[in-house]
């Protein structure tokens, strides 16, 4: 069901009208005139205050007639539609709905606990109340499946597999965007638009994340091991074509492979190196 507009009139000038009669009828009951016109009257002034409404902006009034919809009043004030209309009020304002942290399984099967914040607004009222039973409820429950059904389609980071591209904790802008664009088709249904979505917390869950911790900190040594030795590595390269190039000492390949790992004990040791003079040769 779509929404449609439904037009009212101005509620000010029937509330005058409404109040013009109600004194009427009761001057007309007071002076025994007519009783008949008295009650008409009077009638008329409830009907016509039956009929009046108050819309405060960002609110809508949906109407009902005996069960079939007739329309949606948006515009803001005073308004009056047919009194025999049913009409319910419903917030055009956006809400924030703050996810509690739940436990999920990553892609590659890790525990971790998430959370997410989720902007939205009803953008058609006919659907939000005739589509689903309760879309404050639909909304709730969606956001947390939708959650759920991304944790499980990405990696929390990218450890596991090299290949992974897209993950929880490096590419937050991009998940981000996969939660709109989830919810979207969710809440579609329901009227809702999707403001804004965003992760609102993410860490490993507190059985694993001590293990994980651990690793993460063993991957940065080792990739921080990788560049010293790439780096001390290029630099003997560098030293032994400069002697060879100056011509400063000629050395054979047992002098070269004691000067590499000399130089190589030098420069990735993790503390300072104390040096020692030789005084003797590496011949017998």
């Amino acid at each position: 069901m779509n929404e449609k507009p439904l037009t009212s009139l101005s509620g000010y000038v029937l509330l005058l009208v409404a109040i013009v009669c109600l004194f009427s009828s009761t001057a007309v009951a007071w002076a025994n005139l007519n009783v008949f016109v008295a009650a008409l009257l009077f009638l008329t002034a409830i009907v016509l205050f039956i009929g009046i409404t108050v819309i405060n902006p960002n609110e809508a009034v949906v109407c009902t007639f005996f069960g079939d919809y007739v329309g949606t009043m948006k515009q803001n004030g005073l308004r009056w539609v047919n009194p025999l209309y049913s009409k319910k009020k419903i917030s055009l304002r956006a809400r924030n709905l703050n996810g509690q942290t739940i436990k999920v399984n990553d892609k590659m099967g890790n525990p971790i606990e998430i959370a997410a914040v989720v902007v939205w607004q009803v953008s058609d009222t006919a659907k939000a109340l005739f589509d689903v039973d309760n879309y404050q409820t639909f909304v709730q429950i969606q956001s947390e499946a939708a959650v759920r059904f991304l944790t499980s389609s990405h990696a929390y980071d990218n450890m596991e597999d090299e290949h992974e591209t897209v993950t929880l904790r490096d590419n937050t802008g991009q998940i981000n965007k996969f939660l709109e664009q989830e919810l979207d088709e969710r809440l579609s249904q329901a009227g809702v638009r999707v403001m804004e979505a965003r992760i609102s917390h993410l860490a490993y869950a507190p059985e694993i994340a001590g293990a994980m911790l651990q690793r993460q900190q063993a991957t940065a040594v080792v990739s921080a091991r990788k560049q010293i030795v790439e780096g001390a590595v290029g630099m003997v390269e560098m030293a032994l074509a400069r002697l060879a190039e100056k011509d400063v000492v000629q050395l054979d390949e047992e002098r070269k492979a004691a000067m590499v790992s000399n130089l190589l004990v030098v420069l990735c040791g993790e503390k300072s190196v104390s040096p020692v003079v030789n005084a003797g040769t590496l011949y017998n």
